[in-house]
């Protein structure tokens, strides 16, 4: 493949943007995106041709969601939005810890993907893509700039000792009923080696309440204690009554179309055609918006 200028200089722009809201020195920032600092220099410096191999630009255009065509999926601030927002800038600012739990397809990951491009120290980890202990800490390690390849031990100590040298940071955690035992175990080792410096906002859906609920009934070593250190209570954005869930839904589809539809004339019948509800009584949520929003617009 031949990536085009064009498309390295918007990754340019978009690490650029990113070491505004890093904490850390120029050689970690550039080990986050798997780079040295000679490297990241000469980024910086407007060099795109022969610094970067383009599986690497590729890699770390993927990390800050650049596109390489055209369709994106513009902002929209949503109720999702506005929730999320104020509950991780509360945790951030407080070094407080949230578990939110709530249903598919509303816009959580977009919002922590989105969060974490736009707080200074704010990382976002995507636990489906890594769910056993070890995958865990070395992503997690990657995503703050720490050496990820040493012993296990090393790396969590090191992990730890980070959280705790930055200012005011926050851990997004998303698609947390993804881990394995092993690894959400280690979200009670973080949390309580940086408790009082660190913030943490874990998101999942059904899944994750169940895996939490289960093992506290199982009596199963750790999930108490995790719940508890995550306020003990799960939030939700999305009515449990079947009329206000309607109506949450409605106003969610209806505000991300509006912002990425050319046509606006053709967004009533749109959203309609996004409120049907599956044989289990579900409404398809934004996943559904996005795929019938590029059917029309392929008409």
């Amino acid at each position: 493949m031949n990536l085009t200028t064009a498309f390295k200089q918007k990754v340019t722009t978009a690490l650029k943007d990113a070491r505004t809201l890093y904490g850390g020195t120029d050689k970690d920032f550039a080990s986050k995106y798997g780079m040295n600092q000679a490297i990241w220099s000469r980024i910086k410096n407007g060099e795109t041709e022969k610094v970067l191999d383009e599986n690497k630009w590729l890699e770390i255009g993927r990390i800050l969601n650049v596109s390489l065509n055209e369709r994106t999926w513009a902002l929209a601030r949503t109720q999702v939005y506005d929730a999320i927002e104020a509950d991780a800038v509360f945790c951030q600012q407080n070094s407080k810890s949230m578990v939110l739990v709530d249903d598919c397809a509303i816009g959580k990951s977009f919002t922590a993907k989105y969060l974490s491009r736009k707080l200074n120290n704010c990382f976002c980890l995507d636990a489906s893509q890594t769910k056993t202990k070890q995958l865990f800490i070395r992503d997690f390690a990657r995503v703050l700039g720490v050496d990820s390849k040493g012993k296990m031990a090393d790396v969590t100590a090191n992990i730890k000792y980070y959280l705790k040298m930055l200012n005011k940071p926050l851990v997004i955690i998303d698609e947390a009923g993804d881990l394995e035992y092993n690894a959400f175990l280690t979200l009670k080792e973080f949390w309580n080696a940086t408790d009082g410096e660190c913030g943490w906002y874990m998101m999942g859906a059904d899944g994750l309440a169940d895996k939490i609920n289960r093992g506290i009934a199982n009596k199963k070593v750790g999930y108490r204690e995790i719940l508890s250190r995550y306020s003990d209570k799960y939030m939700k954005i999305v009515p449990t009554d079947r009329e206000g869930e309607h109506s949450f839904y409605r106003q969610l589809i209806t505000d991300v179309l509006a912002a990425n539809m050319k046509d606006k004339t053709r967004l009533p019948e749109l959203v309609k055609k996004c409120m049907v509800r599956d044989n289990d009584g579900k409404i398809g949520g934004l996943r559904r918006a996005e795929t019938l929003l590029i059917l029309m617009n392929a008409e």
